[in-house]
């Protein structure tokens, strides 16, 4: 009778056992290759493009549509659940029930109780990347972010720069009143877009005329916005144009000095590192002849600021070395007069 008793009962904890391990969820297995090669490319070629960029956080939270699955932070908060560590991912993970768009591509300290810059990303496609490699690429965009942000001074630097108008949620850095809709202002711009385009494409041989002619197009724009406007774009371009930048510098590189992993190279909609640092280049090179300030708005300091720091490297190679210690201009790095 005991024994017609406990076969049942077994059975139906061997049941909920075989069901609560069907239940715990698990990173898709096309988004562990992304990530892995992501990650794979940062170690190789990250510390070329930026001295010390190891150093910098990486914390990743990959948002699908129930879950959310943390990496690489070392401080989770107590709504999230370990799910052991990857070996492929080279991190513990743990989840959550959704929280955020499916559609992030952004940065920002999202984890309860800590204030480290973590990743926000979606499947690629949900995202603007829309596929594989330029999703990677743009991931390590983000992770760029979380360099700039780790600088020691960074809060404190960019409190001081006094654009914020008592908005204390950050939301001033998207909707600060730029004159986007004054005429004088769109005119100007569309000239200095048009210079920069001209001068990064030109030959070596006719690159210091162009270089002049853009430096004066420079100098004729400031002088049409007040201390506080010029302020705000320089610190776009420093802050979001360089990551546009460092995308392209790391598919560039990634083309010349990296070796895509087999199961990167296996997924439907991979195509190559050198492809994708063409794309951007070219995007660059459009976007600044055809943007109109009107329509883009913020977005022009994509573009414009990534063309500047490959006019950087052709007129004052050692940019870099500035970049984080003389913070939010990128004017101040070009040759002295």
């Amino acid at each position: 009778m005991k024994a017609k008793i406990i076969a049942p009962v077994i059975a139906l904890f061997l049941f909920w056992g075989v069901m609560s391990a069907q239940e715990k969820p698990s990173i898709p297995a096309i988004d562990r290759v992304r990530l892995a090669e992501a990650f794979r490319l940062a170690d190789r070629v990250g510390n070329q493009v930026w001295k010390d960029w190891n150093k910098a956080p990486f914390a990743v939270l990959l948002v699908t549509s129930e879950y959310e699955f943390l990496l690489r932070h070392p401080a989770p908060s107590q709504d999230f659940v370990p799910l052991g560590h990857d070996s492929l991912l080279k991190s513990d993970v743990y989840y959550r029930k959704r929280t955020q768009s499916t559609g992030f591509l952004a940065t920002f300290p999202v984890i309860k109780g800590s204030m480290i810059s973590t990743i926000v990303v979606g499947h690629a496609e949900n995202t603007s990347a829309r596929t594989s490699t330029p999703w990677v690429v743009t991931l390590l965009h983000e992770h760029f972010h979380q360099l700039q942000y780790s600088q020691p001074t960074y809060y404190a630097d960019v409190n001081a720069l006094d654009l914020s108008h008592g908005d204390q949620s950050g939301m001033w850095m998207l909707n600060f009143p730029f004159p986007y809709d004054k005429k004088e202002v769109q005119d100007e711009f569309a000239v200095l877009s048009k210079s920069l385009a001209a001068v990064i494409e030109a030959p070596r041989a006719n690159r210091s005329q162009k270089f002049a002619e853009y430096m004066r197009a420079r100098d004729e724009f400031r002088q049409l916005l007040a201390a506080d406007e010029y302020r705000y774009l320089s610190f776009q371009f420093w802050q979001e144009g360089i990551a546009r930048y460092t995308e392209y510098q790391i598919a560039k590189l990634a083309a010349a000095k990296f070796k895509p992993s087999k199961e990167f190279r296996g997924l439907k909609d991979y195509v190559s590192f050198q492809q994708t640092a063409d794309s951007l280049r070219a995007r660059i090179s459009k976007q600044l002849r055809t943007q109109k300030l009107a329509d883009s708005q913020r977005e022009v300091v994509y573009p414009f600021g990534a063309a500047e720091g490959l006019l950087l490297d052709m007129v004052s190679p050692r940019w870099k070395s500035r970049y984080f210690a003389e913070k939010f201009d990128l004017g101040r790095y070009y040759p002295a007069k």
